[in-house]
């Protein structure tokens, strides 16, 4: 029988990335204390040591200031593409306009 994948909420992930970081936990207690595989616990430590140094990681943040970051981004990215297609639907209704004005 297949086991079924587990998934976590990023609070759970921060908190328990922060028994490492900030409590002094070993990966092996960690990773007993929450029932997680060690290797998993230091990946999500890794990207929460990584955020708290200012980088934005690909997959989605632990940190509050990191999460608004990728919220803004995807904001941007949005307004970008809403701006590209009225951009092109401007230069098409002008050119719709000037077959009629020749």
């Amino acid at each position: 029988m297949k086991k079924q994948r587990r998934s976590f909420s990023t609070e759970f992930k921060h908190d328990a990335a922060s028994l490492i970081l900030d409590q002094g936990y070993s990966f092996t207690e960690a990773s007993r204390a929450v029932d997680v595989h060690e290797n998993t616990l230091r990946n999500w430590a890794q990207q929460l040591k990584s955020e708290r140094g200012g980088e934005t990681p690909t997959s989605k943040a632990l940190t509050a200031e990191q999460q608004r970051i990728q919220e803004l981004e995807a904001r941007v990215d949005r307004l970008e593409r809403e701006k590209t297609i009225l951009k092109k639907a401007t230069a098409l209704l002008m050119s719709e306009d000037l077959k009629y004005i020749r």
